[in-house]
């Protein structure tokens, strides 16, 4: 699968994070007293725990390994995907769907090799469309559930950053007596808030809706494919079938 930088993605997380340092300047205080590494421990370290209590573990390392697909996003493009398909009608038409047999090894996707292998082995279009729809299903179940994740770090985030709070209002309380302690107390439990709010609104809750559109846009190929296929199955003429694929790929009206 092929990859781009989404370079909208690393402009939207620069830009969130010089406006809160330039916030901080402007206001007169000093960048150095929003880095806590306390409150940094507390908030990320509190954040994944809860996040890998309720997410089974597999889940997890998936949602985990998905979240750079924020910053360089996977590509399967709709227009590759309709000229293949496009391209397989016509030859099949013209000498049969066994034809398209010797097609199958050379997929790198598994997805695509059992479409093709299916067809080839005579399944008919219902039957090929069932099989088919049930493992575009498992597989987008399996990619949200890993989505999900981050969607669950964006709601515990700012919960782990009130309990720094608290603990660091507790580490003043408890050095009262002595005046050179209680800045960085006091410090350390507000930074650890700004960090759960932040971390949330700025991270992991884009980062997870970010995802949920990747896989929306991964599941519409899927979709589109085993279209094509079911229309191979059927004997359909080419040129329906490219313009029947190409309403997946319509553009938006302004």
């Amino acid at each position: 699968m092929r990859t781009r930088i989404d370079r909208i993605s690393f402009v939207g997380l620069g830009l969130g994070l010089a406006a809160i340092m330039a916030g901080q300047l402007l206001e007169g205080g000093r960048l150095s007293s929003l880095f806590q590494p306390a409150a940094l421990v507390i908030v990320l370290g509190g954040t994944m725990g809860a996040t890998m209590l309720q997410t089974r573990f597999p889940i997890f390392m998936r949602g985990m390994r998905m979240g750079r697909w924020a910053f360089v996003t996977p590509m399967q493009p709709p227009d590759d995907m309709i000229r293949k398909l496009v391209g397989w009608a016509q030859l099949s038409r013209r000498e049969g769907i066994l034809v398209l047999e010797k097609h199958v090894e050379t997929e790198p996707d598994p997805f695509i090799r059992k479409g093709v292998q299916l067809l080839v082995d005579g399944a008919d279009s219902e039957r090929l469309r069932e099989v088919m729809e049930v493992e575009i299903t498992t597989y987008e179940n399996t990619l949200r559930q890993a989505a999900r994740v981050w969607d669950a770090a964006a709601g515990y985030s700012p919960t782990v950053g009130i309990l720094g709070a608290v603990l660091g209002l507790i580490h003043v309380m408890e050095n009262l007596g002595d005046p050179t302690r209680l800045g960085a107390g006091i410090a350390t439990a507000f930074v650890a808030t700004i960090y759960g709010v932040g971390a949330a609104n700025l991270l992991f809750l884009p980062i997870g809706r970010k995802l949920q559109a990747q896989v929306s846009l991964l599941i519409s190929v899927r979709e589109l494919f085993v279209d094509g296929l079911v229309g191979i199955a059927n004997g359909d003429n080419p040129r329906i079938i490219e313009s029947r694929l190409l309403g997946y790929v319509a553009p938006i009206p302004d």
